[in-house]
């Protein structure tokens, strides 16, 4: 597959997540993390969400899970719903914003969560736009923003979700909603 390719090789491919496009790289990869900062212009202390392809995978991003975590991840993994939880050491400060902390994400889609185990299990997704602007929705809007810099544009068709994942922080007890998105809920743990 070529997007395992260049990522292996510590690139930078837009792809369609389970809500919308996002910008892909190696997260234990900082040199390709700062890439997507740079193309985004995103701010250095916004941490940056990953997307797992299955739930072994919580091991390699997250130190510690909290119930609320276990609780959280039970009942809406996978779906839209991104879970910010302790970070393990070895991801990058570029990943973390320096904070100790991820957000990762269990998406719903089979398609998604198959690219994201050829690209090796982990896969950063932050929103394919540049920082203020609407995230993308197709490949041919991923193409507008960013018409150079990538290093590989994944047609998934067009997204026809009209919201964000919705991004629970799991670290605080009790757990915090961060953004409400597709998941409306008023106490979801």
């Amino acid at each position: 597959m070529k997007a395992a390719e260049v990522i292996a090789s510590g690139g930078v491919i837009a792809f369609r997540t389970d809500t919308f496009y996002g910008l892909g790289a190696d997260p234990f990869n900082a040199t390709a993390v700062a890439r997507i900062r740079e193309l985004k212009g995103r701010e250095e202390n916004k941490p940056i969400l990953l997307l797992i392809s299955d739930a072994d995978q919580i091991a390699r991003v997250i130190a510690e899970r909290s119930q609320e975590f276990e609780i959280a991840a039970e009942k809406f993994w996978p779906g839209p719903l991104t879970i910010i939880g302790r970070a393990v050491v070895t991801l990058p400060d570029e990943v973390t914003a320096g904070t100790g902390t991820v957000g990762i994400r269990l998406p719903a889609g089979e398609s998604v969560r198959e690219l994201v185990r050829a690209c090796g299990g982990v896969l950063t997704a932050t929103s394919a736009n540049p920082s203020g602007r609407e995230p993308a929705r197709s490949a041919a809007e991923v193409r507008n923003y960013f018409s150079h810099g990538l290093d590989l544009i994944v047609n998934g068709g067009e997204v026809n979700v009209t919201e964000p994942s919705t991004v629970l922080d799991a670290t605080t007890s009790p757990p915090r909603v961060v953004r409400e998105g597709a998941i409306r809920v008023d106490k979801p743990v």
